[in-house]
């Protein structure tokens, strides 16, 4: 199963590719390459046990990230697939992998639509020095979930509240996670907002 696990090695690591790939994206909203820190850690499970998918909630100090990824054994054969690749790498057990932003693999997508059409709820993630943290899903309206009558709004920089009485709302995703330890405060926040499309 294509999992990044806590117990091996990726060379590069993430603390060696993500500021600089975080400071090239138009949603970063600081300047600069950044330090960033980990506040959280979800894991999601690919039913057919080949992508691995994680989102990486981080901080720059200022404001918290959230970076969704997929590793995977072969690169995306869609087309466009190549402006969604972060970097490839070396996993101590699993050998190369290419690793995505997950906003742009299908498989993060229908992932995310199948939490949020069952309501379900991710397994709580770890990784070393990264926080517990996990995803619930909600459906908010009837109808089916699927990408070609959706799409997912991510919020790059989690937001306290999800919007109000937007009639296009079909369903959202919320985090949950523990930034100065289990014994802490919580803090929560919208992950992302599914609409209708069209």
């Amino acid at each position: 199963m294509a999992k990044i696990r806590s117990v091996a090695t990726l060379t590069p690591h993430f603390r060696d590719f993500l500021p600089l790939w975080v400071s090239r994206q138009p949603w970063y909203l600081g300047t600069g390459i950044p330090s960033l820190s980990p506040v959280g850690f979800i894991r999601f499970d690919d039913p057919a046990g080949e992508v691995g998918i994680e989102t990486h909630l981080v901080t720059d100090g200022s404001a918290i990230y959230q970076i969704p990824m997929t590793y995977r054994g072969a690169p995306i054969e869609n087309a466009g697939a190549e402006e969604a690749l972060i970097t490839t790498a070396e996993h101590s057990v699993l050998g190369t992998r290419w690793i995505y932003d997950g906003e742009a693999d299908p498989v993060w997508i229908s992932e995310v639509l199948r939490l949020v059409r069952t309501n379900g709820t991710s397994d709580p993630g770890h990784e070393k020095g990264a926080r517990e943290a996990y995803a619930q899903g909600r459906h908010v309206m009837p109808g089916e979930l699927t990408s070609d009558l959706v799409t997912i709004e991510l919020r790059r920089a989690p937001t306290v509240d999800p919007p109000a009485g937007e009639p296009d709302i079909v369903g959202l995703m919320t985090g949950t996670w523990y930034p100065n330890g289990p014994d802490a405060a919580v803090a929560t926040g919208c992950l992302a907002v599914v609409r209708q499309s069209g």
